[in-house]
């Protein structure tokens, strides 16, 4: 984690940190075993949506997605749809009317389709904002930070996530996660099929956008 945090001071200030003051000793802080992930344009930028994809293809069971922005590409929803044919339980919490990006909400509805008809279960978040970027597998690894499922997050963005392998972790997020399911509404296929016409022809328009969102 503090490489990842001097790693992004470098290329702002110009200057490299190094040294024991900046690399201490440390000593195990707890079981859990963990991982920092990074990904940024000028390096690596692929690293974090293959960390996404290769968490998704090792699913057994299940997968539970928290996302401000959720706009999968292509190479996303074949993901997920085979992690659904291949029987995994697929939950994805977004936000709802409440968002600060429009363009990003009406792109990520236009995806839907072959994925609610795959058997993904969409939830959108009432109350207020929902800005979670949380992913769950299995019930055993959770990813946590700054990554959205997007790609600007996977290709544009400096991004950090720390990885958690630990079952007792997982089941307190899954519990939040279950937690905010309460205040979400679940769109159905036929919702999302019988959404109004311009609402879709937004949508689509939103869509072409969705490279970049």
């Amino acid at each position: 984690m503090q490489s990842v945090m001097l790693s992004n001071w470098s290329k702002t200030t110009g200057r490299i940190l190094h040294g024991e003051d900046y690399f201490p000793t440390l000593e195990d802080a707890g079981p859990q075993k963990a991982q920092m992930f990074h990904s940024s344009p000028s390096g690596g930028s692929e690293s974090m949506q293959l960390m996404y994809l290769i968490a998704i293809t090792a699913a057994v069971k299940t997968i539970d997605i928290s996302s401000a922005y959720f706009v999968p590409d292509e190479m996303a929803r074949v993901a997920l749809v085979a992690a659904l044919q291949r029987g995994v339980r697929v939950r994805v919490i977004t936000p709802g009317k409440k968002i600060d990006q429009q363009t990003v909400r009406h792109a990520s509805r236009a995806l839907w389709g072959e994925l609610l008809e795959a058997g993904m279960e969409m939830h959108v978040y009432q109350p207020t904002m929902y800005h979670c970027k949380v992913v769950i597998v299995d019930g055993l690894l959770a990813s946590v930070g700054s990554t959205n499922f997007d790609p600007r997050s996977f290709h544009l963005n400096d991004e950090a996530n720390l990885n958690v392998y630990d079952r007792e972790f997982a089941r307190h997020l899954t519990n939040v996660f279950e937690q905010d399911l309460q205040r979400c509404k679940k769109v159905t296929l036929q919702d999302w099929q019988r959404r109004p016409a311009l609402e879709k022809a937004r949508e689509r328009v939103a869509a072409l956008l969705s490279p970049v969102l």
